[in-house]
């Protein structure tokens, strides 16, 4: 462990670097257990000494976004950590908006509606980071990241910097390229239209009195927690299941929104998971559908 902290330190400032620290300071459940080493960089350069010291040396290597959309297990995570939310800045290029993968999407969507920019309203709710939203392809109210994406550079698997089109990126449901190949997104542009401030900003205020009293945001949660099946809503077939309220030490099916988990008090990840495999029991014995996960799980038992 000295052995590596004291490399880190000559590829990255030391103060970018943590031992031993408990994942649940910076996952939104406010579950997970201890990574070895929380490696917060502020440039790319400094994400690609990381990446490629974690390839030179065998050492796992592991992004965690802005921990919105994810579950890391009780054990937590071996090897190195990197969160890049310090690599959130912000930017026009003619009707472009760049944004590095740091960055809130809610804060991008934001800067859109300053800039009169039209195209990311639906993402003005959506908690991720832009690196966690081109990984899974976000979306809300209709609209996803694909409709308005246009480039994406990235780490490919060799540490060397790449630049992927659109469709490069191969995005899906909740499915991308990035994903699949194991990319690190740095930056995305978007290519969005010019529009009316306030016609921008009255959708952007529907979306999100939508959200604010449908969504159960007043607890700590992974957001929407499984995929839409084919032909169904997952909250409606939770719901018509009879586990809306269903707790599992300090998880439970919200009361507001069946598709949303939230931490009442003191969850840990293995509350999280086993009324994930309770909810996917009943709701296939009871309507014979299988729900997939949404949120990203990871990490030790």
């Amino acid at each position: 462990m000295k052995t590596i902290y004291n490399d880190l330190s000559s590829i990255i400032k030391a103060d970018s670097i943590k031992t031993n620290e408990p994942l649940s300071n910076y996952t939104f459940t406010k579950t997970g257990g201890n990574s070895d080493f929380v490696i917060t960089p502020k440039t790319y350069q400094e994400v690609q000494n990381v990446y490629k010291y974690s390839l030179e040396h065998n050492i796992p290597i592991t992004i965690l976004g802005n921990g919105s959309n994810l579950i890391v297990k009780d054990g937590g995570i071996r090897g190195l950590v990197l969160i890049l939310t310090e690599m959130n800045n912000i930017y026009l290029l003619d009707k472009k908006i760049k944004a590095q993968s740091g960055a809130s999407i809610i804060d991008v969507s934001g800067f859109a509606l300053k800039s009169s920019l039209t195209g990311l309203e639906f993402a003005c709710g959506i908690p991720g980071s832009i690196g966690g939203a081109l990984y899974m392809n976000a979306g809300a109210y209709g609209g996803v990241v694909s409709d308005v994406l246009q480039e994406a550079l990235v780490l490919d698997t060799n540490g060397d910097f790449l630049t992927l089109s659109k469709d490069e990126m191969e995005l899906d449901y909740r499915k991308s390229s990035i994903a699949q190949n194991g990319y690190l997104v740095l930056e995305a542009t978007f290519g969005l239209t010019p529009g009316n401030f306030n016609e921008i900003k009255k959708k952007m205020d529907e979306l999100t009195f939508q959200r604010e009293s449908k969504q159960p945001l007043e607890y700590p949660s992974c957001g929407s927690v499984f995929k839409r099946p084919p032909g169904y809503f997952a909250g409606k077939l939770i719901q018509d299941s009879g586990l809306q309220g269903k707790q599992i030490g300090g998880a439970q099916v919200s009361t507001k929104h069946a598709g949303f988990i939230v931490n009442v008090g003191s969850a840990s990840a293995s509350d999280y998971l086993e009324l994930i495999s309770h909810i996917q029991n009943t709701v296939k014995t009871k309507f014979g559908v299988d729900l997939e996960p949404e949120v990203i799980i990871i990490g030790e038992d």
